[in-house]
């Protein structure tokens, strides 16, 4: 799903909002999270998971073409933790 299937959906469930505020309120949430891991924060959304931010430190690699090394800088990347119910309901349970 992408986000404008997201916004025709909710807007479809909820007549009574006009598609230009469910679009506005869609991108403030994800606007809102952004915010939130830019900042270090970490965001949780009970039942669905949690958002992080996790440090990754500088190492040396390699380049697959010619097998130089090379220098890998610090970096921080997003990182998504499932929640308990999300997790049950992709299994079955």
């Amino acid at each position: 799903m992408i986000r404008s299937e997201l916004i025709q959906k909710i807007a479809d469930e909820n007549p009574h909002l006009y598609q230009r505020d469910v679009e506005r309120i869609v991108n403030t949430i994800f606007e809102e999270v952004t915010e939130a891991m830019s900042r270090g924060d970490r965001v949780e959304l009970r039942g669905f998971g949690a958002f992080s931010v996790k440090q990754r430190e500088a190492r040396v690699g390699r380049n697959p073409r010619t097998g130089e090394s090379v220098e890998v800088e610090e970096k921080h990347v997003p990182f998504f933790k499932t929640g308990k119910l999300l997790r049950d309901r992709l299994n079955g349970k």
